[in-house]
């Protein structure tokens, strides 16, 4: 237990977590009093509200939700500290992470939105007509939701440390607490106008404590966004992978972690339940567009404290022997914990370095609320009600709603009391989770009619097992087991854990197609729902391709 936790002390040599701050303390206090606030607002008694906000949510403040919802404690501060960590090879996370919403807006955003229903699992359970489809949908989205949550809760741990001076353990119990108590009560709607809040909060921050670390060191005065090059060069020649793509990652993992990141993008139930919240496909895709360009906000950042934190770091803490020698590294929850640390050695007063926090603090929040509306509504809407009681009333199907959020909730904060991985790392394997079981089957759900249940299900399956395998032997295994390297180390070459979706998108859209061409046809309302998906006929606010595919003459068979 002790060898466990020995990363956290480690922690304590860099980070200031050791006192109480309080005015940094105030900021987080205030800021959660008035997500509490919001959430008890517009407090939700209709499954309608609670799933997708009544379908009332505009592109602008939708966009800002999308962008709450994406900028994580992976984003905020791991995307930096796997920069720093790895150099070259980390920008794969920037490049994934973005590149996948140009295939939402153009491929999937509208057509989503035009299907009409609450949940991925909703859309995956009528467009393949299978109770077995929806089941196997609904248990994915729990698994997404249960490991992209456990990089939160790492991470408001983190930042508890560092603005209450508590230990990590008592910053997750404490933060995930209050994440639960106000997404319970909130709903989609609550939720979602708090996440408009919250990239508001977390937006200002990193952007507050770019520019405050650029001009206290002189490294920059306009746009430190391009104003970082010498800084690059001189962490350089502490780190080579700096400048040197593939120094110690291979091209072939480069670009299966990228390619993983991008198809994941386009698989997260979280994410696309934000296109049901919208009044119409138009609206969807400028949320997707306003979307990216929050986000691009953000990540346009995160190779500049990348630079500016490893030399920080190589002269305050090192003092130059050089933080990946060898002699003293950078311990995987200092580095998980950069944005904040590099404002801290940049001796930047202590209430500005609070506010940075904060906005991790907000960030966290923002993506784990996302998370748990998707799990729950997986587990209250999809098992409860459509495999279990049809019949099931809205207080009920509330209630098994709220109880998901509070025992996912449980778990996740016991698993992030001692989590496996990076918080990157982490959210990189939900992705490759949602990559390779999801994407192929939206997207030929969406564009090829024929896809049958049968090719549904056996591809879905296939890509469990391909997903959930590579973790297991590189990852899962390995951690709680003792053992060093990967189960079987050849398949966790060619099939990591962060990044199975290279390997395994081909694979099940290959199963998918193969046995939907030797099985029967879907049913023709299945193929006229498809069709009005891709109809240019504008749709209302409260309608789905099932209305107006019934309300309308049928399509030609």
């Amino acid at each position: 237990m002790i060898e466990l936790l020995e990363p956290f002390v480690l922690q304590e040599t860099a980070l200031d977590v050791g006192e109480f701050k309080l005015v940094p303390a105030l900021t987080v206090a205030a800021m959660l009093a008035l997500f509490l606030g919001v959430g008890y607002f517009f407090r939700v008694a209709a499954v309608d509200d609670l799933w997708v906000a009544g379908r009332s949510i505009g592109a602008v403040e939708n966009g800002m939700a999308i962008g709450a919802n994406w900028m994580s404690a992976a984003s905020y501060l791991g995307v930096a500290s796997l920069i720093a960590l790895s150099g070259y090879f980390g920008l794969a996370y920037v490049v994934g992470w973005t590149t996948g919403y140009f295939i939402l807006l153009i491929f999937l955003a509208a057509q989503f939105r035009r299907f009409g229903k609450y949940t991925a699992p909703d859309f995956v359970g009528d467009r393949f007509y299978s109770d077995w489809a929806r089941g196997i949908a609904a248990f994915t989205t729990l698994a997404i939701a249960f490991t992209y949550a456990i990089g939160q809760a790492s991470g408001m741990g983190l930042m508890a440390q560092y603005i209450f001076g508590i230990s990590y353990e008592m910053g997750v119990i404490l933060l995930m607490g209050v994440t639960i108590g106000y997404v319970a009560l909130s709903g989609m709607l609550g939720t979602t106008k708090n996440m408009a809040i919250q990239y508001v909060i977390l937006i200002i921050a990193f952007t507050v404590g770019l520019y405050a670390v650029g001009w206290s060191q002189g490294w920059s005065t306009v746009l430190p966004y391009v104003e970082f090059g010498s800084e690059v060069a001189a962490a350089a020649e502490i780190e080579a992978q700096f400048v040197e793509p593939f120094a110690e990652g291979s091209y072939y993992a480069w670009i299966a972690l990228a390619f993983s990141l991008i198809v994941g993008t386009c698989g997260l139930p979280h994410v696309l339940v934000r296109f049901y919240t919208v009044e119409n496909e138009r609206t969807a895709r400028w949320s997707t567009v306003w979307g990216l360009f929050f986000i691009c906000l953000l990540y346009w950042g995160t190779a500049t404290y990348a630079a500016w934190g490893s030399l920080l770091y190589d002269s305050e803490v090192t003092d130059g022997i050089g933080f990946a020698s060898g002699e003293q590294e950078m311990a995987g929850v200092e580095a998980d914990a950069l944005v904040v640390l590099t404002t801290q050695l940049a001796d930047l007063p202590t209430w500005l370095v609070g506010l940075v926090a904060a906005g991790a603090v907000a960030a966290a929040l923002a993506t784990t609320a996302g998370l748990f509306i998707t799990a729950s509504s997986a587990a209250a809407h999809d098992i409860y009600t459509n495999l279990y009681k049809e019949n099931a009333t809205q207080r009920e199907q509330m209630l098994v709603g709220r109880v998901t959020i509070l025992a996912i909730g449980v778990l996740v904060t016991l698993i992030g009391l001692n989590p496996p991985a990076l918080i990157g790392e982490l959210v990189a394997m939900s992705f490759a989770i949602a990559g390779t079981v999801f994407f192929p089957v939206f997207f030929l759900g969406l564009w090829w009619e024929n896809t049958t249940r049968e090719g549904a299900i056996a591809g879905m399956l296939t890509g469990i097992l391909l997903s959930f395998g590579a973790i297991l032997n590189d990852t899962a295994i390995p951690m709680y087991t003792g053992v060093e390297d990967a189960v079987i180390p050849a398949v966790a070459t060619w099939l990591p854990g962060t990044s199975s979706a290279l390997v395994g998108v081909p694979v099940v859209f290959g199963v998918i197609i193969v046995v939907s061409i030797v099985t029967d046809n879907p049913p023709q309302h299945v193929k006229r729902l498809v069709r009005q998906c891709h109809s240019p006929e504008p749709m209302a606010q409260a309608q789905s391709a099932e209305d107006a595919a019934n309300g309308g003459a049928p399509a030609d068979d």
